[in-house]
């Protein structure tokens, strides 16, 4: 087939995140087994008009939030003979493709928004505005997409489509794989309790409930604190005022954005990863924590409850809040049996998900995709 997939964002856009790397997977397998895939997406600083990656071909076009969808309107319309499926990543917003594609369509979702659309990260009133907007109008969009086939890779994205008016049987649900560093990563775990935050630096991703739970197992005991992952400069200053004002600026360290190497090192230096973000489709973080005997500790949010088997490769906090999150953290590193339990089935977690199983799963979809196929 010669397949077509919308996305807001490709893997090489600066802010690319789990999101998009889950895509590019996913049309790896279709490529290495014959397919020919087009990923249309936005422009960005450097981007080329089209280029290639990994065997897709990739064309970059508007910007991320409206001008790419414009822009994926009228390239399809020139091209819709070239094309068997099309494949339509939400983000928030998704690309329409019920109003103007005539041919098989999949959705691809990694969770729905809610209360994400309150944290757009824009200055008030501006985020309130969206907030409202995005909040009000997401279910309407949904109705658009009833005789749609949808891919996500948990139970709680299919749970929350459901409730969104999608019908069960058009939902597949294909859990993500991991993607483990080549070279073996030795488990040197610092010799100071080190807790760890992974993900990108927005008020979703929970890093500010992040850095009250540093702040209050800074008053219990000794230990070090670390912060990786990306975000704006205006952000990540309002971060390191916060640390600072919680007591805890010099005690917190800031790696930024590392790469894949560096961030399983990381990974398997510290003690605990903990995760309180307030939604996710997955959590992939989580599995790549567990992959170097990691534990972690999140919040009961959609996707983490997935990720995270509760009292086996981590903890699920009974309340989402940060003195809940320190109490778990501490009650694990106070607990030598308890703690050594937890690593183990961490490691024998990790290894149910990988991305040869993924891709097989995927591409089993999509070649037979004629109406609504349920997976099994």
């Amino acid at each position: 087939m010669n397949i077509l997939v919308f996305s807001w964002r490709d893997p090489k856009h600066p802010n690319a995140g789990g999101a998009e790397q889950v895509m590019h997977e996913h049309m790896k397998g279709w490529v290495g087994a014959g397919h020919k895939v087009t990923l249309f997406s936005s422009r960005f600083s450097g981007s080329l008009g089209e280029e290639s990656l990994d065997g897709i071909k990739l064309i970059h076009r508007g910007d991320q939030y409206v001008g790419v969808k414009l822009a994926a309107f009228f390239y399809y319309l020139k091209n819709k003979n070239s094309f068997d499926l099309v494949v339509d990543q939400f983000h928030g917003i998704p690309f329409f493709t019920p109003l103007y594609v005539r041919k098989p369509k999949l959705a691809v979702l990694q969770e729905v928004a809610r209360e994400v659309w309150f944290l757009s990260g824009f200055p008030w009133p501006v985020s309130w505005i969206i907030g409202v907007l995005g909040f009000i109008t997401e279910p309407l969009v949904f109705l658009l997409y009833k005789k749609t086939p949808f891919l996500v890779g948990s139970q709680s994205a299919k749970d929350d489509l459901i409730k969104m008016g999608i019908p069960g049987v058009n939902i597949n649900i294909i859990p993500h794989g991991v993607i483990l560093p080549r070279s073996k990563i030795l488990d040197q775990r610092s010799k100071i309790k080190t807790i760890l935050f992974l993900g990108t630096l927005t008020k979703d991703k929970g890093i500010e409930d992040a850095l009250k739970v540093f702040s209050i197992l800074g008053n219990l005991g000794n230990y070090n604190f670390w912060v990786v992952g990306k975000g704006s400069e205006e952000y990540k200053n309002y971060l390191l005022a916060l640390a600072k004002k919680l007591g805890i600026k010099d005690r917190v360290t800031f790696w930024g954005f590392v790469d894949e190497s560096k961030k399983f090192q990381l990974l398997a230096r510290a003690h605990v990863l903990i995760n309180p973000s307030m939604r996710e489709g997955w959590g992939l973080v989580n599995i790549e924590a567990n992959s170097v005997a990691t534990p972690v500790v999140a919040y009961r949010s959609p996707g983490l409850v997935d990720s995270v088997k509760d009292g086996k490769s981590g903890i699920i906090c009974t309340e989402n809040t940060a003195q809940d999150m320190a109490d778990q953290v501490e009650k694990i590193l106070g607990n030598k049996d308890k703690y050594a339990s937890l690593q183990k089935s961490a490691i024998s977690w990790s290894k149910k998900f990988n991305w040869q199983k993924s891709k097989k799963l995927s591409l089993e979809l999509i070649e037979n995709l004629s109406g609504i196929i349920h997976l099994k």
